[in-house]
């Protein structure tokens, strides 16, 4: 870390200048670089590996260390949470706070979201007064919180004190104090760790962590523990607004933390390493912007909002992206292609057909947003991906529901629990998030995978596939 201070510093700048200024002078001065032997020239010579040293030191010193994900783990809640839709129905009716055209248009929607009866709900479906309350938000962000991380320190053997930053996801809910002092207070992180809770960030904010966490490690070797989560208790609509009503249909309780860093002595231990980031943001548009947003509906009632704009805004975002991310991960032979036939059929005045590049060159596994079934459909019909690829979302989205900015962690346990990741694979994240964002995050896999103990699909991935 000092080092890279003091490659970065106006005296060390001016110290290289002056050297590669005298070596230039010297060079002038004898009128051609190495006439003659060698030992007429020992000034020049010493300038010259005097300033290739140096120039090897600071590109050492200043190099980015490889960013490691060390072990994650998702959290399973209790049997007890479990969400069917008889479960909601019940609820519904019990609560007595929806009308009758309310509780058939989320039992239409629920029917048709491709959820399936093994998600998990919020302890506000629980309680016998219905009421949202605080009391239920805390309970439910300690339980994920709790689990989640002390299941990672475990995996990791990583001490608590050894966390150097920590950063803290959930959009719905910002207490004070913070999620991330919960987490300091309960698990003794160190006084000097660097806390960052981020909140509004929608569904993207578990890649957008990990992109922060590896600009965070640019300033010297430390280890980020990531925690993403939602919070349904007070975030449950109770209105008949059919926007906002869809979120009770689709959104269900889950959290995942993860630990990443770049201390070469964690490398024998990790189990991929972070090959790229990429996040593009679409607000400045009000299309974007609205497509799902927290409001007020006509009789104050709050809650989220997804228009029916949100699957076109949802595309367009995704064309926009991958468009940036293209370049930077296809091999050259797909580029060629890709280009090859977008001439080829506007020569022939073919201007309707849209050309998508083969992403699967690029990627061996794809965690795609698993937000919906409308959402997943959408990515799989833009990218022309195959149902294998779109398969792991959609049966993340039938076991778990949408559980907001963890989601991607799930499907990857999906993946694990699967035993298809193999040594050197690659493992694309793609996520959403209100505003409107798009994120990616690659990996690149450092050992074949396997189901761990507390892998949140142990006990059903032998029914996975199912047919939907």
């Amino acid at each position: 870390m000092k080092l890279q201070v003091l490659t970065s510093s106006p005296l060390f700048k001016l110290t290289i200048f002056a050297t590669l200024a005298l070596t230039l002078t010297l060079t002038q001065a004898n009128h051609t670089i190495l006439p003659g032997s060698l030992s007429d020239h020992r000034v020049l010579l010493l300038s010259l590996s005097w300033c290739a040293a140096v120039s090897l030191a600071a590109y050492l010193a200043t190099r980015p260390r490889p960013v490691l994900l060390l072990d994650y783990s998702c959290h399973l809640p209790d049997p007890d949470r479990r969400c069917s839709l008889e479960v909601c129905e019940y609820f519904g009716l019990r609560s007595r706070r929806f009308s009758k055209t309310s509780e058939d248009f989320m039992r239409a929607i629920y029917s048709k979201s491709g959820l399936g009866d093994e998600t998990y709900g919020p302890p506000l479906v629980f309680q016998p007064d219905y009421e949202a309350k605080h009391a239920c938000a805390v309970q439910e962000a300690r339980e994920g919180l709790f689990a989640s991380v002390e299941a990672v320190l475990a995996k990791a053997a990583v001490d608590a004190s050894r966390i150097t930053h920590l950063v803290v996801a959930c959009s719905m809910y910002s207490p004070a104090p913070s999620l991330a002092s919960v987490v300091v207070g309960r698990f003794g992180l160190s006084e000097d760790v660097k806390c960052y809770n981020l909140s509004g960030m929608g569904c993207s904010a578990g890649t957008l962590s990990v992109d922060l966490a590896s600009r965070m490690l640019r300033s010297g070797v430390g280890y980020v523990l990531i925690v993403v989560t939602e919070s349904l208790s007070l975030n449950w609509y109770f209105g008949d607004d059919r926007h906002m009503l869809v979120t009770n249909c689709i959104f269900r309780v889950g959290t995942a933390a993860a630990i990443v860093t770049n201390d070469p002595a964690a490398r024998p231990r990790a189990k991929m390493e972070l090959i790229r980031t990429l996040r593009t943001h679409h607000g400045s548009d009000d299309a974007f912007y609205n497509a799902a947003i927290q409001k007020e509906d006509e009789h104050g009632s709050v809650g989220v909002s997804l228009t029916q704009d949100l699957v076109r805004v949802a595309g367009l975002a995704l064309k926009k992206h991958i468009s940036t991310l293209a370049p930077r991960v296809l091999p050259v032979s797909e580029l060629l292609r890709y280009v090859y036939n977008v001439v080829k059929s506007y020569a022939a005045g073919d201007k309707k057909t849209e050309h998508v590049p083969d992403f699967t060159t690029a990627f061996e596994h794809m965690c795609i947003h698993a937000g919906g079934k409308a959402v997943i459909g959408a990515v799989g019909r833009i990218m022309k991906f195959s149902a294998e690829v779109v398969e792991p979302a959609r049966m993340c989205l039938h076991r778990f529901g949408n559980t907001s900015s963890s989601l991607v962690f799930y499907e990857l346990a999906y993946f694990e629990a699967k035993g298809r990741i193999k040594e050197g694979d690659r493992v694309w994240m793609l996520a959403f998030g209100t505003g409107f964002k798009a994120c990616s995050v690659v990996w690149r896999a450092l050992k074949d995978s396997w189901m761990d103990a507390d892998n949140p699909w142990i006990g059903c991935i032998h029914r996975y596939p199912v047919k939907l």
